[in-house]
């Protein structure tokens, strides 16, 4: 499967440096789904409209600067495109009632922005030891699937693409009703 995630490029860095399509913060802790003492977590996407989505989906007016990283000179934010085997290493659905049901949650319990309950509900499931990571709906828009990935030893870059042009921009843009200006 492809999946996809808007991140801060600086070209010929290699992936263990800030800059580059493979490169994880390792000082994680306040995402959703976080659990630094355990594991890193990769946010992706299942398509690039969702990824530029959630990426900009905070500022109501889209403009040149929003792709722009001041704190990493020379970054300009991207658009990644990985390959992931989710037929050897599967993601949980919490989309999927049953799911839920075994773990005893709510849907709430998924779409809750409180950090210590969620980051429970991805430790305990981390600890099953079943699976790469865990797929829920965006907030900003639920037709969008989001991934939170832990396992990454089969995750590879197929390409990085701009984002000025794109049609995901557009296509974001849309469904998030935000303006665009000069991008």
């Amino acid at each position: 499967m492809l999946l996809y995630r808007v991140f801060p490029h600086v070209e010929g860095v290699g992936p263990d440096e800030s800059g580059h399509a493979l490169y994880v913060y390792p000082k994680q802790g306040a995402g959703r789904w976080d659990n630094p003492t355990k594991y890193l977590t990769r946010y992706l996407s299942v398509s690039p409209e969702a990824s530029v989505g959630e990426t900009f989906a905070h500022l109501s007016t889209w403009t040149p600067r929003m792709l722009t990283v001041p704190a990493l000179p020379g970054a300009q934010r991207r658009i990644a495109v990985y390959r992931f085997d989710e037929t050897t290493h599967p993601l949980l659905d919490l989309d999927d009632v049953s799911a839920l049901y075994e773990r005893h949650l709510r849907p709430t319990d998924v779409v809750i922005r409180n950090r210590p309950k969620t980051q429970k509900v991805a430790a305990d499931i981390f600890d099953e030891g079943r699976w790469a990571g865990i797929r829920w709906w965006s907030y900003h828009r639920p037709r969008w699937p989001a991934i939170a990935l832990w396992a990454t030893d089969n995750l590879t870059v197929h390409s990085v693409e701009d984002i000025p042009g794109h049609v995901a921009l557009d296509d974001a843009a849309t469904s998030l009703a935000n303006a665009r200006r000069g991008i």
